[in-house]
């Protein structure tokens, strides 16, 4: 048994690594930077604009922001909480839930588990429950391999080293049910419940 039922498409996978190579060795022959082969290699552009993209598809946390969003709505509507708030910039966690026994919980929002970002977070002192909720929106990523790795590799180190007691892990694979990673429990689109796919 695995740790998640969604996979990694391996075939998306496949043709990932092909296209990469083929952009790493044609990358020169784009755009009209006036630079040869050597020059370009050599100048940082291309390593500048990869890692320029990469930033800007991690950093970007609006569509992860809303998912959770519509869900913690969903719950307050439903009397399943009694309220929320964003926790702003400044804090370690994203999200303050205010249960209906009036205890709060904490949620940190992750990406995929399988990066460094896994490793920060803070519990924060006012928090009776402190919940990491990982929301994988990269469709070659492998999400069995990014729940193990950052379970038993990154999660359970940090809990250890720095004491850090969490609660609950939460782990959304917002790909799963799509093209890009077809669902393995079933051949239909992912959860449609909020209105979301």
């Amino acid at each position: 048994m695995t740790i998640i039922p969604c996979e990694q498409n391996a075939k998306l996978r496949e043709q990932i690594e092909s296209f990469a190579e083929t952009l790493k060795t044609e990358a020169h022959r784009l755009g009209d930077h006036g630079l040869d082969e050597a020059e370009f290699y050599n100048s940082g552009l291309f390593r500048g604009a990869v890692e320029r993209i990469r930033g800007q598809f991690s950093a970007t946390m609006r569509e992860k922001r809303q998912f959770v969003s519509h869900i913690l709505n969903f719950m307050t509507d439903g009397g399943y909480i009694s309220d929320w708030a964003s926790a702003g910039e400044n804090n370690r966690h994203d999200y303050s839930v205010r249960l209906n026994s009036g205890k709060i919980a904490a949620i940190e929002l992750k990406g995929c588990l399988d990066g460094n970002n896994t490793n920060i977070f803070e519990r924060p002192p006012h928090a009776n429950e402190f919940v990491l909720w990982s929301v994988c929106t990269n469709p070659g990523a492998d999400p069995r391999h990014n729940a193990w790795s950052g379970i038993h590799t990154r999660l359970s180190a940090e809990i250890i080293s720095r004491s850090q007691r969490v609660d609950g892990l939460i782990i959304w694979d917002m790909v799963c049910g799509t093209i890009g990673r077809p669902c393995p429990r079933c051949l239909v689109p992912a959860f449609d419940g909020l209105g979301l796919g």
